[in-house]
C-alpha cells in the first residue's frame, strides 16, 4: 500500500506563536493561509501541519497521490483502495470514503491507542 506524503497535523491554540516556534526549529511555510487558520511547514522532507480551531487533538496524516513537496505522483493507491484493504484486514474505519466516487476523498481511523489517522487524497 502506498499511503503518500506523511505529516503530523497539530491542533494549535495560536497559529502565529506556533509558526514562530517551528521557524526557530528550521521549518519554513510551504502552503496554507493564516487567514484560513492553517499552515503547512517543512524542514527537509519533514512536514508539519498547524491548524488553529479546525479539529480536536493531533493526528497522523497521509496524502495519497502526493510526495513531500505536494507534487503529484505518477502512480499511487487511491484512498478507496486503501480503505478496502484496511477493512479486509479488520481495521475499523471511523469515517469511510464513498466508494462510488473518484478523485478527492478522505478517511479517518484510529490506531489501537486511539491516535487519529487521516488519509486525505486531494486529487
Amino acid at each position: 500500500m502506498k499511503l503518500g506524503a506523511f505529516s503530523i497535523s497539530l491542533s494549535v491554540k495560536d497559529l502565529q506563536k506556533s509558526r514562530d516556534f517551528y521557524e526557530k526549529l528550521g521549518f519554513t511555510s510551504m502552503a496554507g493561509n493564516t487567514e484560513q487558520n492553517y499552515l503547512i511547514m517543512k524542514n527537509g522532507s519533514t512536514l508539519i501541519g498547524l491548524f488553529q480551531a479546525m479539529f480536536d487533538g493531533n493526528m497522523l496524516t497521509f496524502n495519497p497521490g502526493w510526495d513531500e513537496n505536494a507534487q503529484n505522483l505518477d502512480s499511487f493507491d487511491d484512498v478507496r483502495s486503501i480503505q478496502k484493504h484496511l477493512k479486509e484486514n479488520g481495521i475499523e474505519i471511523e469515517r469511510e470514503a464513498d466508494e462510488s466516487t473518484s478523485g478527492p476523498e478522505h478517511i479517518y481511523l484510529k490506531d489501537p491507542d486511539g491516535n487519529m489517522i487521516l488519509i486525505d487524497q486531494h486529487r
